[in-house]
């Protein structure tokens, strides 16, 4: 069984935590998700646009390339990462260009030796899935697709086929950090895709609290909480990582003492 199949095998539902890589204290702030509680790490790659994201993650992008992070350093620090946690699931997040301007393969070979289970590719459609999609397969990788709210049922199928790991629900048509889709659209959405597929579903875009957390946890497999997180090491900076842990605790708490709702 794989890292990523193990957390969403657990009787609760997952805690899916993202911070950007090279913003602050990395090591540490990825240290203190797991300490926290988080079931899956999602570490997003530095990008001069990042086109999906709201304010805060945008800042972060801006602070990690501004200390000079590099696509290299992401890779170090996932392999440092992976050495001090060798169970918990690590999911890169990000954009087409830093992942396949070297070559996919190229791309592909550096996360498995790394010891990444996933990636998430912002801009990389189904339909252009040979961009990246076969030699992530080929490495190990899961290529983990994106499901909207404007994903209908004639799209659904593409966005399944080949996407592995888990699928993530962008649950607002907007970008991330904003609102928030209201609790009935998001439980229709995760039934609609669980009729479709096997993947587990994530849900993410605009949970913030461990009261929004839990109530999505009572309908998905598991729940993505990111500018929140990112707002933390903006705030404290090297001090981060005591406040990182703590709102993860408050969001482990809430997702994994969540009642699930029948199917």
């Amino acid at each position: 069984m794989t890292r990523l199949a193990s957390a969403f095998s657990k009787p609760h539902p997952a805690l899916v935590c993202f911070i950007t890589a090279g913003d602050g204290d990395t090591a540490a702030n990825l240290d203190a998700l797991v300490a926290g509680g988080a079931d899956v790490i999602e570490l997003g790659m530095p990008f001069t646009d990042p086109m999906a994201d709201g304010p805060a993650i945008q800042a972060a992008n801006l602070r990690s390339l501004g200390a000079g992070t590099t696509t290299a350093d992401v890779f170090r620090l996932a392999t440092l990462f992976r050495e001090r946690h060798p169970e918990t699931p690590l999911v890169l997040m990000g954009y087409a260009n830093p992942m396949v301007r070297r070559g996919a393969d190229w791309f592909a070979d550096q996360c498995a030796a790394a010891g990444v289970d996933g990636v998430i590719c912002v801009d990389i459609p189904p339909e252009e899935d040979e961009a990246l999609g076969p030699a992530l397969r080929a490495a190990g990788i899961a290529p983990i697709r994106l499901a909207t709210p404007t994903t209908d049922a004639n799209r659904l199928p593409a966005v399944i086929e080949g996407s592995e790991g888990f699928l993530y629900y962008v649950s607002v048509a907007g970008i991330t950090g904003k609102q928030q889709a209201a609790a009935a659209s998001i439980e229709e959405a995760v039934r609609r895709i669980k009729a479709a597929s096997d993947l587990p579903v994530a849900v993410g875009f605009g949970i913030r609290t461990p009261e929004q957390a839990g109530a999505v946890a009572q309908v998905a497999d598991g729940v993505v909480v990111g500018s929140a997180l990112v707002d933390l090491v903006a705030e404290h900076g090297t001090a981060a990582p005591s406040h990182l842990r703590a709102l993860t605790a408050s969001l482990a708490k809430a997702v994994h003492s969540a009642e699930r709702a029948a199917p």
